[in-house]
C-alpha cells in the first residue's frame, strides 16, 4: 500500500508537466495564414485581368534547353533515321536569318560578321511537299479507284492543308524547334517547316521510310471524315447523273418512301433514288429537295467505295511502296 502511495506520488509531477507541454504546443500551432496574403491574391488577380496573360515564351527561352541534343531526340522519338545537318537545316526558316541578320546590324556588328552561316530550308520544303502531295494522291486513287480526280485532289488538299499539317506539327513538337523571326510560330512557316523534315527524311533515308512517315501521320487524319466534308459538291444530283450515264445507267428517279411530321414544325422526309426499279439509295432530309440530295450524295458514296462502313485503312499491306515508288517517278 505504502510502495503505491510512492509511485503516485512520483508520477504526479510527470502528469502535471506533461499538461503543460500539451497546453503549450496546442497554444503555439497557427493555420499558417498571412493576413496580407488575402489583399495581395486579390491585387495580382486584379492586375491579371487588366494586363492579360504573359505573352507566351518559346522552349528555347526557358531553361533546361538544348537545342542539338533536342533535334537528336527528335528523330529517335519518331523512330526515324534523319542526317543531323538536314534535320537542323529543316528547322531554320528564311524569316528567322533575315530578323538576326538585321538585328545585329541594329547592335552595330561588322558587316562581314552580319551574315549568318546558315542554310534556310526553302529547298527541303519545297521537296517536302511536292512527294507528300503525289504520295497522298497516289494512296487515294489506290485506295479509291472509283473516286474522280476531283475527289481526289480534295482529299490530297485537305490532308496537306494548313490546319491539319499544323495540327500534326505541334503534336510531333515540330514548333519548339522551329527557328522563326515570330512566336508563336505563323501557321505557313509551320507548314513549311514540316515539309522540310518531310524533305530531309527523304534526303536521310529511303524514299519507302518518307511514305510511312506521311502515311502514319497524315492519312490517319481521315479517320472520321465524310467524304463530302473535305469535298464540296454543289449538285450532287448532276454529279450521280454523270456517274450513272458512264456506267449505262439509267438517270435517277426519286420518290417519297416515307414521311412524318408533315404538319408540324420539325417535318421529316426520306427519299428514295431508283435506278432499273431498284433502290439505289435512301436519304432524310427535312424537306424533299434536302432529302434528294442527301441520297444523291448516299449513292455516291457507295459507286466511290468511301461509305460509313467501308473497310479501315489496312496498314499491314505493303501498299506504301508501290506509291511511293509513283510519287518518286512522277518527281
Amino acid at each position: 500500500m505504502a510502495s503505491g502511495f510512492l509511485v503516485i506520488r512520483g508520477l504526479s509531477p510527470l502528469g502535471v508537466h506533461f499538461q503543460h507541454v500539451c497546453r503549450n504546443v496546442l497554444l503555439t500551432q497557427t493555420r499558417e495564414k498571412k493576413r496580407w496574403m488575402k489583399s495581395y491574391m486579390l491585387l495580382m488577380e486584379r492586375k491579371k485581368k487588366l494586363e492579360g496573360p504573359p505573352p507566351p515564351k518559346p522552349r528555347s527561352h526557358q531553361p533546361n534547353w538544348d537545342y542539338h541534343a533536342e533535334v537528336q531526340a527528335f528523330g529517335c522519338r519518331l523512330h526515324e533515321t534523319f542526317s543531323l545537318d538536314l534535320l537542323k537545316t529543316a528547322f531554320v526558316n528564311p524569316c528567322y536569318i533575315q530578323s538576326e541578320e538585321v538585328n545585329r546590324r541594329e547592335l552595330g556588328v561588322d558587316r562581314e560578321a552580319v551574315a549568318l552561316n546558315l542554310k534556310d530550308n526553302q529547298k527541303l520544303s519545297e521537296q517536302g511537299a511536292e512527294f507528300s502531295q503525289s504520295y497522298l494522291a497516289d494512296c487515294c486513287r489506290g485506295a479509291y479507284p472509283n473516286l474522280p480526280p476531283e475527289g481526289v485532289n480534295a482529299i490530297v488538299q485537305y490532308l496537306a492543308g494548313t490546319e491539319i499539317v499544323c495540327h500534326v506539327a505541334k503534336n510531333l513538337a515540330v514548333e519548339d524547334l522551329t527557328l522563326s523571326a515570330e512566336f508563336p510560330v505563323p501557321n505557313e512557316v509551320l507548314q513549311k517547316t514540316f515539309f522540310a523534315v518531310v524533305g530531309a527524311l527523304l534526303e536521310s533515308s529511303e524514299p519507302q521510310k518518307a511514305g510511312l512517315f506521311i502515311r502514319d501521320f497524315l492519312m490517319t487524319q481521315l479517320i472520321g471524315k465524310d467524304l463530302f466534308e473535305l469535298w464540296a459538291v454543289i449538285n450532287p444530283m448532276g454529279l450521280l447523273v454523270e456517274e450513272l450515264t458512264k456506267r449505262n445507267l439509267s438517270p435517277p428517279e426519286p420518290r417519297i418512301t416515307r414521311q412524318a411530321g408533315v404538319s408540324t414544325v420539325l417535318p421529316l422526309h426520306f427519299v428514295g433514288l431508283y435506278s432499273d426499279k431498284k433502290l439505289m439509295a435512301e436519304g432524310p432530309g427535312e424537306t424533299i429537295l434536302a432529302a434528294e440530295e442527301e441520297a444523291a450524295r448516299v449513292a455516291l458514296r457507295r459507286i466511290y467505295g468511301y461509305t460509313e462502313n467501308r473497310r479501315p485503312w489496312d496498314y499491314i499491306r505493303p501498299r506504301e511502296d508501290t506509291a511511293a515508288a509513283q510519287a518518286i517517278s512522277s518527281n
